[in-house]
């Protein structure tokens, strides 16, 4: 017998809420359901039977005991009291933004059905370029960021930051949203679940995706590089992303093997006696390392004087510096 597919039932006699929610669901890539919704309970129960709705997502204004007859799998009570009035069901604020309430679906539905996701067929081949300075203060974090999100306007682009210290509060999870550290440690569970746990912890800036980067950068220490690997084969399989821009620093370990596995790298360097110190014993470093290949693929930049610096992440692709990037980027390209 052929498998149905799962659906999704949203019930909330708000309509314009209903309706925006539901276009904004329908919008979402990789989708694991259907989409059905409804502002009046007796269409509800004409047009859904028993048994067949996988996930009910109920406004907390709707939700009536004829509703119980439906028997979802799963169940989530859009909150818009502040108060747990039906404590049996997972509450979600109905009134966060639209995309931290898909998330928190999306992570309710994964963990209480037990889903499996086959991995998709791959749409693009990922190629991972490297960012790396044994310079410190040479703008390389606002360097990647500009080509990450320049990148992004023709290739669907994720960007990865592994700095001690972020240093830029926009890519800093808020609240008690997921992190890097919780896409490492879903590595750890069903691997058919892995697609639809990243999604949960994607956040987006313009067409750019990312994951927001460890709070506490101490943490990145801990992790080997076996880890790391396996992440990054990961995100290679789900063949999602055409670029992944890697921001690195000493702070992860295998950083050479991870180096020696981007396709491109690049290193931002300063003309100062001790900046070019530093990059001759990174240098000698990967040779001693066996790592000549890196050398091979590295573009080193010494980044001219710029007037005028992004300050916000949505002034990453406009200046100065969003020119110069982009003719590296063309010259990548080529």
């Amino acid at each position: 017998m052929e498998q149905k597919e799962p659906v999704l039932v949203l019930y909330d006699r708000e309509e314009e809420y209903a309706r925006l929610f539901s276009e904004y669901l329908k919008r979402q890539k990789e989708l694991p359901w259907q989409i059905h919704t409804y502002t009046r309970a007796e269409e509800l129960l004409a047009g859904e039977k028993s048994g067949e709705v996988t996930m009910l997502v109920v406004a907390e204004s709707s939700c009536e005991e004829a509703l119980n007859t439906l028997q979802p799998t799963c169940q989530a009570i859009l909150n818009e009291s502040g108060t747990l009035r039906f404590h049996q069901f997972p509450n979600i604020n109905k009134y966060q933004e639209a995309g931290q309430v898909w998330k928190e679906l999306l992570a309710l539905y994964v963990e209480t059905t037990g889903i499996r996701m086959p991995l998709l067929c791959a749409e693009y081949k990922t190629r991972f370029i490297g960012m790396y300075s044994p310079v410190h203060r040479c703008l390389q974090s606002t360097f990647a960021l500009s080509f990450a999100q320049l990148m992004a306007e023709k290739h669907p682009t994720l960007y990865l930051n592994f700095e001690h210290y972020v240093g830029i509060i926009e890519l800093l999870p808020e609240r008690q949203d997921r992190d890097l550290a919780d896409l490492l440690y879903f590595l750890a569970g069903d691997e058919g679940k892995f697609p639809l746990r990243m999604q949960t912890v994607i956040q987006r800036k313009g067409n750019l995706d990312y994951i927001p980067p460890m709070r506490n950068g101490q943490n990145l220490l801990g992790i080997t590089w076996e880890e790391w690997r396996s992440l990054f084969q990961r995100i290679e399989e789900l063949g999602k992303y055409e670029y992944v821009i890697l921001d690195l620093s000493e702070s992860i370990q295998g950083l050479l093997d991870v180096l020696q596995m981007c396709i491109k790298v690049f290193t931002l360097t300063r003309e100062d006696k001790m900046s070019q110190c530093k990059l001759d014993q990174y240098e000698q470093l990967l040779s001693l390392c066996e790592k000549e290949e890196v050398k091979g693929k590295t573009r080193k930049l010494n980044l001219p004087y710029f007037q005028r610096l992004p300050v916000e992440m949505e002034q990453y692709t406009r200046g100065e510096l969003a020119d110069y990037v982009r003719k590296e980027i063309e010259t990548l390209e080529e």
